[in-house]
């Protein structure tokens, strides 16, 4: 097995969604990068590498065997043994993991543009195993705190982060709002339709504003994040994370 050195991390943990893993170009001071003094490369099948980045399930056997204790972290003047860590590749996409000790992604990082090629290098040398899934996966089940990739694509890390939250106080309106309340915001997001609206039962008001709100991303779904999230202590400290200029 081919060994790398050096490697920068930055760990996204607990992301059962590929595209909130950001891409080096996306990475930020704040975050806390680290460094794999070793890490093993191994090559994966396209449907394992999918299932790596998009689930926080069980890892194949095989590959977990084969990786074990293999990989070191460095901290200060110390190399630390990592049980599971390991730089994925299925020759396109590349992922490093790492079990945190379980059996299952918990953590996952993109690479450097550098040792990302690397990476390409050594996978055109040399006899590679290829691991794969030891069973077909189920479909992934998206919805409103889990968006689908489509959702996603062409925002930065700060649209899909206030994206997340606003779907996240969108959840917590369906759960707990009045009928008045969804007709209220859906009214804010959509004033031209207000009689329309007001005619609607709450189920396909609710409907109808979630549908619209997922469609695209504009200013304006900045400004419903905004609004909505005032006076919600939990939501603002998410927002401010991501856009401290807007928190009073």
């Amino acid at each position: 097995m081919v060994v790398m050195r050096d490697v920068w991390i930055n760990w996204f943990e607990g992301e059962e969604n590929g595209y909130n893993v950001c891409d080096f170009v996306e990475w930020r001071p704040s975050d806390r990068v680290e460094v794999l003094d070793q890490a093993i490369v191994i090559k994966t099948t396209e449907r394992l590498m999918d299932y790596m980045e998009n689930e926080l399930l069980e890892l194949p056997d095989d590959l977990l065997q084969d990786v074990y204790q293999k990989s070191y972290l460095r901290k200060n003047m110390s190399r630390i043994q990592l049980d599971y860590c390991f730089i994925a590749s299925d020759g396109r996409r590349i992922l490093a993991v790492d079990t945190a000790g379980y059996q299952t992604p918990i953590r996952k990082s993109r690479l450097t543009p550098r040792q990302q090629q690397l990476v390409y290098e050594h996978l055109q040398s040399g006899e590679w195993k290829v691991y794969d899934l030891e069973h077909e996966p189920s479909s992934k089940q998206y919805h409103i705190l889990s968006p689908s990739p489509e959702e996603m694509i062409g925002l930065t890390r700060k649209e899909r982060q206030i994206k997340l939250i606003l779907h996240m106080v969108l959840d917590e309106l369906n759960q707990s709002g009045t009928d008045a309340e969804v007709k209220y915001w859906y009214t804010e997001w959509k004033p031209e339709s207000y009689e329309e609206i007001q005619c609607l039962e709450r189920a396909e008001a609710w409907d109808y504003f979630l549908e619209d709100v997922q469609s695209g991303w504009t200013g304006r779904h900045y400004e419903l994040c905004e609004a909505m999230i005032k006076g919600q202590s939990f939501f603002e400290k998410l927002w401010e994370q991501e856009h401290p200029e807007s928190v009073k």
